[in-house]
This record gives structure tokens, sequence and C-alpha cells, in this order.
């Protein structure tokens, strides 16, 4: 159950007598190092007090979805962002069926709309709910959507029915839990992640830069730590927030950036998500350069090139895992492949920066993945975070199998 530790999970807990498991399921969860914000819905809140819950949690339990206190703080967008599983426990038929509608008139629901993190229901009610053709249909269409259905048990229920219908024990549903992170899980292994542009000073005032925003390396670094990863940010100069559980180690040059990830080798996977400058000036000024009226309209400068970070670090003696990324204009996939070879990479990562929707500065990036044996695989328009953990999850399969 290594597998929670350091992980941040919403448990939502709804309306059905099956909520008074969800407290020893706090526990379970804290006890496996798990992170744990419970949300109730009003129904939820007539079988289990909020002040159980946020004792056995350690943390405010969130309640209404127009709380101006709450929504200044851990409000539903700041909790879907912070989460790495939503886990719904118990998961009652009126719940699943405005979650299969789409319906976001709750804290819940609308938390459940915001999160990119996985969704998982552990379904609780009267057998004969849990037969109906409707409940049946809203299970199958949430489960199409990518919800993960955890249950129901079969067994004696508190209105003396038998069947099917009983939610999961806590234990299991902590197991359960678990195993959402398990072919995901970088947990012990070292990452290495550089972002963002470098720049490369012309005098002290002006210099040469490229137009990354860093936020694919930010993502991805976010990404790692949530999968267990213990990671090192090397990021040139960007105005990001440093993600939760990570080094960051702040550069400005691509020799500074070189240094940097030297000095913070060896590392078990190295993602090189950073628009590092291939050229620099020969020269710097030692002062603001002037305009030289004898020179006419143009400035001429002689510039040589960087070191290639990537190449040096992947011909290592201790070489790690290497990924690489690829920002092209055309040619993707040809040009990738050829640079995934020349710098000796485990894996590469196309992305066409000639579509502003996915280029530099953008929210979201759509990227495809070339192996050592050329093969791509492709991963479809989606958010910056979502591509993000869907890398990483590539990155980690690979990992184990090298």
């Amino acid at each position: 159950m290594q597998r929670l530790f350091g992980k941040r999970i919403v448990l939502g807990v709804g309306g059905g007598i099956a909520a008074y498991k969800s407290a020893e399921l706090v526990r379970r969860l804290r006890d496996q190092g798990a992170e744990v914000h419970v949300v109730m819905t009003r129904g939820g809140r007539e079988f289990i007090t909020p002040l159980t819950l946020q004792a056995l949690s350690g943390n405010p339990v969130h309640l209404d979805l127009l709380d101006p206190a709450a929504e200044a703080a851990m409000g539903h967008i700041e909790l879907a962002k912070w989460a790495d599983l939503v886990l719904i426990a118990p998961a009652t038929a009126d719940l699943m069926a405005r979650l299969a509608q789409g319906v976001a008139d709750d804290l819940l629901t609308a938390l459940v709309l915001a999160t990119d993190a996985p969704v998982a229901l552990a379904p609780a009610m009267n057998q004969a709910m849990w037969r109906d053709p409707a409940t049946q249909a809203n299970a199958e269409l949430l489960a199409s959507r990518g919800f993960r259905l955890f249950g129901p048990a079969a067994g004696s229920q508190a209105c003396g029915d038998v069947g099917l219908g009983r939610m999961l024990e806590a234990e299991e549903l902590a197991q359960r839990a678990a195993d959402c992170f398990e072919f995901r899980s970088l947990t012990g292994l070292r990452v290495l992640i550089t972002a963002g542009p470098t720049q490369e000073n012309i005098d002290p005032v002006r210099y040469i830069t490229n137009h990354s925003s860093g936020k694919m390396g930010f993502a991805l670094a976010e990404a790692a730590a949530e999968a267990g990863a213990q990671v090192t940010l090397v990021s040139g100069p960007v105005h990001l927030r440093t993600p939760e559980r990570v080094q960051r180690i702040n550069v400005t040059s691509a020799r500074d950036m070189l240094a940097a990830c030297e000095a913070a080798m060896p590392c078990d996977v190295l993602i090189a998500a950073a628009a590092v400058a291939d050229y620099r000036p020969e020269v710097v000024a030692e002062h603001k350069m002037k305009k030289d009226p004898t020179s006419g309209d143009g400035l001429l400068l002689q510039l040589v090139r960087n070191p290639d970070i990537l190449a040096t670090l992947a011909s290592r003696v201790d070489r790690p895992f290497s990924v690489g990324f690829a920002a092209e204009t055309q040619n993707l996939l040809d040009y990738a492949a050829r640079k995934l070879k020349d710098k000796n990479l485990d894996l590469i990562v196309a992305n066409d920066v000639a579509n502003p929707s996915i280029g530099f500065n953008s929210e979201e990036n759509a990227i495809t993945i070339i192996d050592r044996e050329l093969q791509p695989t492709s991963f479809a328009q989606s958010s910056k975070g979502k591509i993000a953990r869907q890398l990483i999850a590539f990155i980690a399969d690979r990992v184990k199998r090298a």
C-alpha cells in the first residue's frame, strides 16, 4: 500500500446508510500515508457528522458549493486541481444518476466535472435499486467515461434484503484506491525534469530567448510527484508556481542548466522538456551596447553553439532513462525520430508548436511519443495537466520494462 504515500484523495460521502463506513475508510487511507479532504453531500450529513470526518481526516470538511469562505481557500476548483484521486463512498443511486447526466448542483458533483484526476465510485444501495435498468445503464455509462466502479458487494443489507448493493469494506476500498496508482507509480525513483526557456545574454539588458512558458514541464513535475517520484525541476526564467513536493532549481542560461542538471545526477529518469537555446553570443558586452552610427541599420552578432544538455546527460556512464521533447513547426515525426536517434534517447515527445492551440504559452497540448522502435503513440488534445499524467503513466510503464 506504499502507493498511497503522499497521495491526495478527495473522499466524497453520499447520502446512504453506508456513510458510517466512510469514517473507517478515512482512517485506512491516512494510515497508508494519504492526505484526505472530505466532501459531503447534504444527504451524507444526515448519516454521519462532518465533525467526525474532520477529526479523522485532520482537515476541514467541505460542504457547500456556494460557500464564500471555501471558495476563497479550497473551493471546488482548487479541490479538483489538488486531488490525485476522487473516491466517492458511498455512491448512491441518485448520486450516480446525477453524475451520469453531468449535473453540477452541489460541491461534490461540480468538483467531479472540474477534475482531471481519476474518479472512483463505491456504489451502495438496496439490491433492487442496484438491479434497476436505470441504475445499470448509469453504471455502464459512467464506466465508459472512465469512472472506476469499486463494487458493490453482495450480502445482507440494512433494510433486511440480501443481494448486490452493499458498499465494499473500508480495507478493500483503500486497497482499490492504491491500485489506481499501480500502473503509473514512480515511487522511489529520482526524476529530473527541465522546463521553460533559457536566456543568453547579449549585454546587461538584452538577451536571446524563445516563447516557452514552462507550463508543460511544470505539469510533468507535478504529475511525477503525484506518481510518487522524488522530483528535481530545473527551470529557466518563468513565472510559475513551484508544484508541491518538487525541488526547484532556477537557472538562466543553457550552461547554467547543464551545470544544475549535472549537479542533480545521478537520477533514474530524465525528462528534458525545456526549450534550450541552441546558440549564445560569443561575446557578452560588459555594458549596454549603444547604436553605432557608422554601422548603418544593422548589428552583427557572432553566435556559438551551446552545449547539448540532453545528449550530454544521455551519454553518461550512469545514464538515466532519457526522454526528450521535439517542438517542431513542420515534418514533426521525421524530425522527432532523427532527434531520438542522434541524442540516444529512450523516448521522444513530439508536439506541433505551429498550432497555436497546443503551442507555446497554450493551456492545452497534443503529443505523439516515439520509442526506440519508432513506434508512435498519440495522446489527443487535452489540458497540459491531463497530458502530463498520461505521459508520466506511459514513461513509468516503459521504465518498468527497461
